[in-house]
């Protein structure tokens, strides 16, 4: 064991100087440098490995506890795996991911462009959302620890952002100033949450908290694509309306179609079947825009269609402005002030929202064998929040479902013929499918695909959010509960259902999807009030109720229905050392 004298102790004794320090950090970090990434692989199987220089230097430096989970993060995840996270990625299943992942990034995010256009008097229009959407997408999909994760838009952003303008507004306090301040105060607070170690927290998250929110986006999202139709029998009348409700119907029938067919029949080849699984919700996208210029009677329904702006300038021709905010300009300091805790209801929710992000998109039901960031990659999203800000753009954070549904496109996919069914062969972990559509979002600010996106009607939009939604909800644990229950006993077979469904007794059953389902409607009743704003305190209220349910639910009965969110190999990085030496045993 490394003896642990004061720094100045040390350096009196064996009389270094400040210079040999420096020396000796730098040889450290040099020898530190190539990783050998099958010892990496296998750090967790045996966490007796002589300590690295650079650890024992950093411990003489007390080096224990401020910035101490990101320094892991980095050694442990970010460096040691860069170069396969490129490698790993020049392989067919990128290609397909990629489309995907585009596809189901940029059209929810332009609709929610167009929610916040509405609600904001054209404040956040199409160019403001891709912007944030591409910058989320090159940023950690080149310097994330955790590439899975997509980072866009968000439904609760959104909400968040066009209920601080109802609220600040009529008050007489310029929007977007107000609105850098918080994303300034947001950015400090996650740089002090990183380097404090406060993400350690996420830890005591399990599948509860990520299934119950899970299910809550989905939600969100059909609610989206109804008051989207909704709002075109305002804007071009009944004729207008019911069409587009036509459409979405269409759309969103046959873009599940082909994700079902895909993933739940035993029709075809696996391969074939993969083609409708990969490609078709972006063909649906396609085809139903094309439809509506198919001619005849259609010719005659004046469908909505995206607003659009100037090819990379702000959206709205009403309030023209460059990219850079004068944030210093129309507000007092009591003002700024003011938008300290609109900051702090920012920061808990990306809190919240990012990491659950992130631990649904590298949960157990995946085979991952590469380690995960959440301190790294909050102090990443902290930067992107600050030049949001700066920038005059949405912030953006974890989107959920794209980024469990990311993870799915990666999945390579064998068919066990013993028990008739699709099993996870493994995971294509890698970083390009994340930067490639953040690189494709920002092409399309171009004037050639705006004029394109200016083509889409808005009821593709939500065919699309009901595509998306009803393909992820299928798969999560409330979903599958709310199914079990439901289900004729007579009918039921063991292989319909988790094992642990027909093992855990009834009444305590009942009462753990009770539970879930009190968390839902609180989560989704509050956005529905102008008490949105308070909607992160839900989610984290409901994240300390799950941590007493050892006190409620029997051990043997609670380890059947609740679990860690998701494997040791990704929660990991949740347990921060003791000791720097000492962090293979963490």
């Amino acid at each position: 064991m490394l003896k642990k004298e004061p720094l100045v102790k040390e350096i009196s004794q064996e009389g270094t100087s400040l210079h040999n320090l420096g020396v000796e950090l730098n040889e450290s970090l040099a020898e530190d440098g190539s990783f050998d990434e099958e010892r990496h692989h296998d750090e967790g199987k045996n966490p007796h490995k002589r300590p690295h220089k650079l650890n024992m230097l950093l411990d003489k430096l007390k080096v224990r506890f401020l910035g101490r989970g990101m320094y892991i993060d980095i050694r442990r995840r970010l460096i040691p795996y860069y170069i396969s996270d490129i490698s790993d990625g020049l392989t067919y299943r990128t290609i397909p991911s990629t489309i995907f992942i585009f596809f189901t990034n940029l059209l929810p995010a332009i609709a929610f462009a167009q929610d916040m256009f509405d609600h904001t008097d054209n404040t956040y229009g199409v160019n403001e959302v891709l912007m944030a959407s591409a910058m989320g997408g090159i940023v950690f999909g080149a310097f994330a620890g955790a590439p899975l994760c997509i980072v866009g838009v968000t439904g609760p952003i959104s909400i968040f952002n066009y209920t601080v303008y109802e609220l600040i507004v009529p008050k007489g306090i310029p929007y977007l100033p107000f609105m850098c301040w918080i994303c300034l105060w947001s950015m400090l607070l996650h740089f002090i949450i990183a380097f404090t170690n406060v993400v350690n927290f996420m830890r005591y998250i399990t599948k509860f908290s990520c299934d119950v929110f899970g299910f809550f986006i989905n939600i969100v999202y059909i609610q989206k694509g109804i008051q989207i139709l909704d709002h075109q029998f305002k804007l071009r009348g009944s004729t207008s309306g019911f069409a587009s409700i036509v459409l979405a119907l269409l759309m969103g029938l046959f873009g599940c179609a082909a994700h079902f067919f895909g993933d739940k029949t035993v029709y075809l080849r696996p391969k074939i079947r993969a083609i409708f699984r990969d490609y078709g919700t972006p063909l649906c996208v396609v085809f139903f825009t094309g439809f509506i210029h198919y001619g005849g009677e259609l010719s005659k329904v004046d469908f909505a269609k995206l607003p659009v702006g100037v090819s990379f300038r702000p959206t709205s021709a009403e309030h023209p402005r460059n990219w850079l905010i004068r944030f210093w300009e129309g507000i007092s300091v009591g003002d700024v002030f003011l938008a300290l805790p609109f900051g702090v209801l920012m920061t808990a929710l990306f809190y919240y929202d990012h990491n659950i992000s992130s631990l649904i998109c590298q949960s157990s039901k995946y085979p991952l064998k590469k380690p995960s960031s959440f301190h790294y990659d909050f102090f990443l999203l902290g930067i992107t929040t600050g030049i949001a800000g700066l920038l005059g753009i949405p912030a953006p954070n974890g989107l959920i479902p794209q980024a469990p549904l990311h993870t799915d496109s990666l999945c390579v996919i064998r068919h066990d013929y013993n028990t008739g069914k699709d099993v996870i062969a493994r995971v294509v972990e890698q970083r390009l499918t994340n930067f490639l559509q953040g690189v494709l979002t920002l092409c399309m600010m171009t004037k050639p695909f705006l004029k394109v996106l200016g083509l889409i009607p808005q009821a593709a939009l939500a065919g699309l959010f009901w595509i998306m939604s009803i393909t992820a909800i299928d798969g999560l644990d409330v979903t599958q509960r709310l199914r079990f229950l439901f289900t004729d006993p007579a009918s039921l077979y063991s292989t319909d259902f988790s094992p642990n469904f027909y093992k855990v007794e009834r009444r305590w059953f009942i009462l753990y999807l009770i539970f879930e389902l009190i968390a839902f409607a609180c989560e989704f009743g509050i956005t529905c009030t102008k008490g949105a704003i308070g909607f992160p305190g839900v989610l984290i209220f409901f994240m300390f109720v799950a941590m007493v349910f050892p006190r409620i639910f029997p051990k043997d009965q609670l380890d059947l229905l609740d679990a860690p969110a998701a494997d040791e190999l990704i929660l990991k990085s949740l347990r921060l050392p003791e000791k720097v030496h000492d962090e293979h045993q963490a």
